[in-house]
């Protein structure tokens, strides 16, 4: 899948010292992209968005 016109954005868990950070960019038709901050050039991985909503609503602190 073509990822150019990805909007990537930080996820708001993602420490702002330079270290682990995670990247989504949920503006794709039909599936939301997941990248390393550290590699935007490197692979991404796909969700479909129920199964992107069925895993952020298991994460703790999103009562």
């Amino acid at each position: 899948m073509d990822l150019t016109g990805a909007h990537w954005r930080k996820s708001s868990r993602s420490s702002g010292n330079g270290g682990n950070c995670v990247e989504v960019a949920d503006n794709l038709p039909g599936v939301v992209g997941v990248r390393d901050s550290k590699d935007p050039t490197g692979p991404a991985l796909l969700f479909g968005p129920a199964s992107w909503r069925a895993f952020i609503a298991q994460l703790p602190g999103r009562d």
